[in-house]
């Protein structure tokens, strides 16, 4: 792996290379385009982020992976629910990803009051409204990333909009472009 610094001439490692700093890291991540969407949990009072650490595992079974900081509020809800959902964003949706990713949003029974979303069918735990498509899912798996937690879902429920585009995050910056639907 070169991290911004030159392979040295015989192969051995340069350590200083691989130490490279945080936001040369995070600029490289940063030009893998990923779609953008909000993982919720909590039947009672919902809860919710915003994600773009988001992949499919497995049509069969059908699995999902979302990864959650240790730290957000919602990682707690998703292991003691043992359930979360995945809501991706439509391009319209940009102020929805804002909000969520926002740490000063309402908590509490006030976080979803400005975001239309329903229960999902078999947790409770919130789908929002207009999407481009969204996902239930059962908690099956947990596994240690570090500071976050890759949390893998059996997929319950989902479905999905053959009319809306995507919001997607690239280069530090949310992009709508036109996309062409792929039929399914």
């Amino acid at each position: 792996m070169n991290f911004g610094g030159q392979p040295s001439q015989n192969g051995t490692r340069d350590l200083a290379a691989d130490l490279a700093p945080r936001h040369h890291l995070r600029a490289v991540l940063g030009r893998f385009a990923t779609g953008v969407a909000v993982v919720g949990a909590g039947a009672g009072t919902p809860q919710g982020m915003t994600a773009n650490s988001f992949t499919s595992v497995s049509l069969s079974p059908p699995l999902v992976l979302v990864c959650v900081h240790r730290s957000a509020a919602i990682h707690k809800t998703v292991l003691e629910l043992r359930s979360f959902t995945v809501s991706i964003l439509s391009a319209e949706q940009e102020h929805v990803a804002r909000y969520f990713a926002d740490h000063s949003r309402p908590r509490g029974g006030a976080e979803f009051d400005t975001v239309g979303w329903s229960p999902g069918p078999n947790t409770g735990a919130p789908v929002i409204h207009d999407t481009v498509a969204w996902i239930e899912c059962a908690l099956t798996a947990v596994y240690d990333g570090v500071d976050h937690s890759i949390f893998v879902g059996s997929v319950l429920a989902s479905d999905y909009a053959s009319d809306r585009d995507a919001l997607l995050f690239f280069g530090g910056a949310f992009h709508s472009p036109a996309l062409s639907p792929v039929s399914p």
